[in-house]
């Protein structure tokens, strides 16, 4: 349970922070949880949330391209984990310079993260991971960090690249038929409702990274609870009829 507890935490850090928030500005946060996603971004340990955000911006500007910083069009070992063994192509760094990242900087809770990141790693991803089940319930340390830090964090990682891979590649496209993403519940159910993929880029605005409903999006249901309790503001969504009229000019017919 702890270990899980870790996961969740981790996931909402990079899905309703680094992704939702800073990366397409889906919606706004007060401080109180910014700095909370900032830390539970620390947990995750996917890089800090410029760099994640900066690489995201770039891989929806050109994706599929030699752009794309995991372009699937290269394969489902490289998009998935391959691009972190080399060296980026020319073209991601030329292109991405063309963008602006001023607004990630401006926020003092990214600077803070970005200039404390390494430290913020060990404390978040392998200490308190490890030491919180030794000190509250007697768990061993052996077990503490191979499940609840080493384990989980691998788990994590793997889960959150699958939606650059495998939701890149398997699915259907019921919004966009000429794009590469598709909707692939697998990657749903393991990255907390990023696996609604094809509507994700065809929708890149709307802060529940997919049509709201009955559908499993537990990092919706979390910002949805953070606008309950008054600490996010402006979401931004898709009118249903721009929905509708999109899946019927371009979409597959699946949905």
């Amino acid at each position: 349970l702890s270990a899980y507890f870790c996961f969740l935490m981790a996931a909402l850090g990079v899905t309703a922070g680094a992704h939702r928030l800073w990366s397409h500005r889906s919606y706004k946060a007060k401080l109180p949880l910014r700095i909370f996603l900032a830390a539970a971004n620390s947990m995750a340990f996917q890089n800090d949330i410029y760099e994640w955000s900066r690489d995201h911006r770039v891989h929806h500007k050109y994706s599929e391209t030699d752009a794309d910083p995991h372009n699937a069009r290269r394969g489902f070992f490289f998009s998935h984990i391959g691009w972190l063994f080399v060296r980026k192509h020319r073209d991601v760094i030329e292109k991405g310079r063309k963008l602006d990242f001023t607004d990630l900087l401006d926020d003092p809770v990214v600077r803070f993260q970005r200039k404390y990141y390494k430290s913020s790693v060990v404390l978040m991803c392998f200490v308190i991971p490890t030491f919180v089940p030794w000190y509250l319930w007697g768990e061993s340390l052996w077990n503490a960090y191979f499940l609840a830090s080493v384990l989980r964090y691998t788990i994590s990682l793997n889960v959150a690249w699958l939606v650059n891979s495998a939701a890149h590649m398997y699915g259907n496209r019921p919004y966009d038929k000429y794009i590469s993403p598709r909707q692939n519940t697998f990657v749903t159910l393991g990255a907390i409702g990023e696996g609604f993929h094809n509507y994700h880029h065809t929708f890149p605005f709307d802060y529940s990274a997919s049509e709201l409903g009955l559908k499993f999006n537990p990092t919706t249901w979390f910002i949805d609870f953070m606008f309950w309790l008054g600490l996010v503001t402006d979401r931004k969504q898709a009118p249903k009829e721009m929905i509708q009229a999109r899946k019927e000019r371009t979409g597959d017919g699946s949905a």
